[in-house]
């Protein structure tokens, strides 16, 4: 869990959404940073330090050689996890993060007739995702009397967050961001440790577990990880906020899936997409000058929609398929 020092007092929002750090007492890491992010032969060590790790055998670590894949890269070109199935050890890693008891926000969307995710979502949720560990699932929707009624495991929970109605898809996309940054200030950063915001329109159907968390986790674009920088559908007009030249960038990251230390999150991203962003393109532009601590695998997002390649050895959540044109606001225009 994270020190009350960590979530109160270390920081200041100034009028133009920025965060001035200010170190009161004790220190801004986790306790969690004491431990070791584990990912097949790799071990982060991390006290407040991104991106700073030490190649280890798995021997060295776990006691007991893991299988490692030798058809995808494991570690990314700076030098962090790349979370595949079968470079890391499920036991192990669930057994570091349980003795430090997280906290786990999910935070999804669920306006006008997206309510009718909720149930497989939640149901799902409960079999798969981070299983024995506190979970809160922040429900925002505009339709509460629409949220089912599921049986939740030891520790998790439901906390409805009521939310205007949209007339256009475009105005939830962007007007979540607002919402969330909005609760997490007022509710959710006393509640939780680790945030993911997820899309609601999901099932989960593997374990998705503790390999996930970190300070800040992206996930791998199913459509394109195997796709060459230079084709990557990054903003390339120079006079965009969001511009990325055609030499530059490092992974095609989905929106849909994406998580971090809760006060990482809340100062690095939110408060800067409320101010700054005008376009998820600019997420991609943040995060190739805020490199990720972890990268998780399209196995932590498919779709079905798409066939599912070899390398691809599990699915653990996946996009549904819908007709956009009778869940979207406005018939999806």
């Amino acid at each position: 869990m994270l020190s009350q020092a960590h979530r109160k007092g270390k920081h200041e929002i100034t009028n133009d959404g920025t965060s001035n750090l200010k170190e009161t007492s004790g220190s801004f890491t986790c306790k969690c940073d004491k431990t070791l992010h584990i990912s097949s032969n790799w071990v982060q060590l991390s006290k407040g330090q991104r991106s700073q790790s030490a190649h280890v055998h798995p021997t060295n670590v776990f006691g007991s050689l893991i299988h490692l894949r030798t058809d995808v890269n494991s570690v990314t070109n700076w030098n962090t996890p790349l979370v595949w199935e079968g470079t890391f050890d499920p036991v192990v890693i669930d057994a570091i993060y349980k003795k430090m008891d997280p906290r786990v926000a999910v935070v999804v969307f669920a306006v006008g007739k997206y309510t009718c995710f909720l149930k497989g979502f939640l149901e799902s949720g409960e079999k798969h995702f981070l299983i024995d560990f506190r979970v809160t699932y922040y429900i925002f929707t505009d339709n509460e009397k629409d949220v089912p009624k599921v049986e939740l495991g030891k520790g998790r929970k439901i906390s409805v967050v009521t939310v205007p109605s949209a007339n256009r898809w475009q105005d939830v996309v962007l007007g979540r961001m607002k919402w969330a940054t909005i609760t997490i200030d007022k509710q959710i950063r006393n509640e939780a440790d680790y945030l993911f915001m997820m899309d609601i329109d999901s099932v989960f159907h593997n374990r998705f577990g503790a390999e996930s968390l970190s300070q800040l986790s992206a996930v791998l674009h199913r459509g394109n990880y195997k796709v060459l920088k230079t084709n990557f559908p990054y903003e390339r007009r120079a006079k965009s906020r969001a511009y990325i030249p055609l030499d530059e960038g490092d992974y095609y990251y989905t929106a849909a899936v994406w998580g971090g230390y809760l006060e990482d999150i809340f100062i690095h991203i939110f408060r800067f997409m409320k101010n700054l962003f005008t376009s998820y393109l600019q997420y991609f532009e943040y995060l190739l000058y805020n490199k990720p601590t972890k990268v998780l695998s399209p196995e932590y997002l498919w779709s079905d929609y798409d066939q599912i390649p070899a390398d691809i050895k599990v699915v653990r959540i996946s996009q549904l398929i819908k007709d956009y044109k009778k869940v979207r606001p406005n018939g999806g225009r």
